[in-house]
């Protein structure tokens, strides 16, 4: 692969589905070979992608187009059986948060990659956005010190304009819940920053989704970190009209900081001693999907990061042991009260 373009098939094609699709093409060393979807290709926005269209995997696989990868952009419920077939057909699966909707598995996700010596990437973007990475070398290079607290808030607007009747949105078996679908970003970022939890306490309502979906519109999580300090999560989709914020507070031995904006895409606090604040490349705008916004628009380096790997330039930006923690503490915080 070290001198010819990696290429990509794209299962879903769907917001996320068609922005993997123009990310592939964008990028120099990929090529995009098919699209594949359940719908039928006039309803998908997808003319101006002249490549193969399937209607199925099955029909995909027999086709026997070259393929070195497919990006997996389907409803939640559908990722672990989609991707073991994808794994098992021997190409390299590159699968959207959530990685499944059980610890089970995303855990036999792993061992079908290892098993067939094949990579699974998750996509978690919100890793790329400059004040995360900012966030992670402070952490990293210990200049906060023992970590206190840390607080992390999560309110957005998802309405009927969102959760409409035909959408797999909304539906415990494919969606998930509030977790997996609109804060799972937020989850992976915690765990990445500070690691596991424990001693977990959770109180979820259900406001204004009654009508509109299968569970919970918004919950308060408390927890221990394993590794020191306390932590909490709030969180809710029953904002009215527009999102409100997502952010993260730290308090820690030398200082504090608050990362927020509505996608925790700016600095809005920091004193730590000893400590000059420095000035970050602006963060890419939300994904905007019409009526309601995203996180950060920055799936063109999900892709770059397959290719660098593929290519054995670089290692794996989100791999899938992380992927699965993600899930684990998901499936654990929904434990306390389903």
């Amino acid at each position: 692969m070290q001198d010819r373009k990696i290429k990509f098939a794209v299962l879903g094609c769907g917001h996320i589905g068609k922005r993997h699709a123009e990310m592939i093409s964008r990028n120099d060393e990929a090529e995009l070979v098919s699209l594949i979807d359940v719908k039928d290709k006039s309803e998908l926005g997808i003319e101006s992608y002249e490549v193969p269209f399937f209607s199925s995997l099955e029909n995909f696989f027999e086709a026997g187009i070259e393929c070195d990868v497919i990006n997996v952009a389907t409803p939640n419920g559908c990722h672990a059986e989609q991707g073991m077939k994808i794994l098992d057909a021997g190409k390299h699966l590159v699968i959207e948060k959530p990685m499944s909707l059980t610890k089970k598995d995303s855990e036999a996700l792993i061992f079908k990659g290892l098993q067939k010596q094949k990579q699974v990437f998750c996509v978690m973007q919100n890793r790329y956005s400059p004040p995360s990475v900012w966030l992670k070398d402070l952490i990293e290079s210990d200049i906060l010190g023992e970590i206190y607290m840390v607080q992390i808030n999560c309110y957005w607007n998802r309405d009927n304009r969102y959760y409409k009747p035909e959408s797999w949105h909304g539906k415990k078996d494919l969606d998930g819940g509030t977790l997996f679908t609109q804060f799972s970003h937020f989850i992976d970022l915690m765990y990445w920053y500070f690691g596991d939890i424990t001693n977990i306490q959770a109180k979820f309502a259900d406001f204004n989704h009654k009508h509109l979906t299968d569970f919970e519109d918004s919950g308060f999580v408390s927890f221990d970190f394993v590794n020191g300090g306390m932590g909490a999560l709030n969180y809710s989709t029953s904002v009215w009209n527009k999102n409100l914020e997502s952010s993260i507070t730290v308090i820690a031995e030398n200082g504090s900081l608050k990362v927020g904006g509505q996608y925790m895409n700016e600095v809005e606090y920091c004193h730590i001693k000893d400590y000059e604040m420095p000035i970050l490349a602006p963060t890419n705008p939300g994904n905007d999907y019409g009526t309601y916004k995203g996180s950060a628009a920055n799936h063109h380096y999900v892709i770059e990061n397959v290719v660098d790997v593929l290519k054995g330039r670089n290692m794996i930006t989100t791999n899938a042991l992380e992927g699965l923690k993600v899930v684990d503490i998901i499936e654990r915080i929904y434990k306390i009260d389903y």
